[in-house]
């Protein structure tokens, strides 16, 4: 692994702790490097902690305990203006009072920037985001996806070291979040600017980020590249919260050599070790559903199981099989429309289930 220098540093916290009662942590024993210019996001259900850290790095929060450092500069008493930290929220928090151009001018104007410089570069954070020509216009006058995009132009305007965004996604329907999403990627790449990203929802992450820090009851269960966390899932909390996945509850008979044998329903299958330890340990035995294979197919599989097929769930490019399996009746199977027989459409029939064992985690019983 390349060893990261203090210089690619841009956000530490170290030994960072939150509560709000004195009693319960919201935020346990934080330790996170953020590297410069990387795309970062924070995944969590809610209640997590990871809106609480970002609150505490913009400045709206403060630490209970440790220390929080920009650029090795210590952020702990310091103000929320002077961190020089760009933030979008979910709801904007555009001044209604103000034409766009006038919102986006704002943080320039707090920092005494020349008036001939501010057009300049207000004109050009609204070229960014294709709202050139809408600088006249007042917040009221614009779609949800075009106020969002003012908000981002805010952000970067003062060509912040670090922009933080807060759910800023989340009031968006559907086709023009996913558009942001790239929209705002391609931004990030264009700039170079280091983002910090709150989201609950995985796949917004996993299309978004360089890494992803997967939050739970105040602690990061796992940081990662999304493909890493997707393939790697270090434990079954990161396993189900990750895309969809298949469960299997087990008993381990056998370890070796970073591999196991784990006992489901009276069926000894085959799977990497990833959380457990000795034989008789509980655990959950985690599958990806497009990693299944059926009837031929997984004939040459390591490990194979017999099921009844319950549902088949069309979705254009493939089609869901739900399966009734040994222990578990919700088994799901991604198949390629190309690859579809008759066999997989009949319900109540029979089929046979493979996949590899490296395919197959071993993980902390859920």
């Amino acid at each position: 692994m390349e060893q990261q220098t203090q210089s690619d540093t841009l956000v530490s916290f170290r030994g960072v702790q939150k509560s709000y009662d004195g009693d319960s942590l919201v935020v346990k024993r934080l330790d996170l490097d953020i590297r410069r210019g990387e795309f970062l996001t924070l995944l969590g259900p809610s209640g997590s902690g990871k809106t609480t850290v970002l609150m505490m790095l913009a400045g709206f929060e403060s630490p209970t305990a440790g220390e929080i450092r920009l650029d090795g500069q210590l952020l702990n008493r310091m103000p929320p203006h002077k961190r020089g930290i760009g933030m979008v929220f979910q709801n904007y928090a555009l001044f209604p009072h103000m034409t766009v151009g006038d919102n986006v001018a704002y943080p320039l104007t707090v920092r005494s920037v020349a008036k001939a410089q501010i057009a300049e570069r207000v004109q050009k954070a609204l070229g960014m985001v294709e709202l050139g020509k809408l600088a006249h216009r007042y917040p009221s006058q614009l779609s949800g996806g075009q106020q969002q995009r003012v908000a981002l132009a805010r952000a970067l305007v003062f060509e912040p070291k670090l922009v933080l965004m807060d759910e800023p996604l989340g009031a968006l329907d559907k086709q023009l979040r996913e558009h942001m999403q790239l929209e705002i990627k391609h931004i990030h790449q264009t700039l170079g600017v280091t983002v910090v990203f709150v989201t609950h929802d995985q796949s917004e992450a996993l299309t978004m980020s360089d890494r992803v820090a997967v939050f739970k009851d105040g602690i990061i269960q796992q940081i990662d590249s999304p493909a890493a966390l997707y393939e790697t899932p270090a434990n079954s909390f990161v396993a189900q919260f990750i895309g969809e996945n298949n469960v299997l509850a087990g008993q381990v008979v056998s370890l070796d050599n970073g591999y196991c044998v784990a006992r489901v329903e009276g069926q000894d299958l085959s799977a990497r070790a990833i959380c457990v330890n000795a034989p008789g340990d509980a655990t959950t035995l985690s599958i990806r559903p497009e990693r299944v294979r059926l009837d031929q197919a997984a004939a040459a599989c390591d490990n194979r199981i017999e099921g009844t097929l319950t549902e088949t769930i069309y979705l254009g490019d493939h089609v869901r099989l739900r399966v009734n399996v040994p222990g578990q009746p919700n088994f799901f199977i991604k198949v390629p429309i190309a690859d579809l027989t008759d066999s997989m459409q009949r319900h109540g029939a029979r089929l046979t289930l493979g996949w590899r064992r490296e395919d197959l985690r071993a993980l902390d019983a859920a």
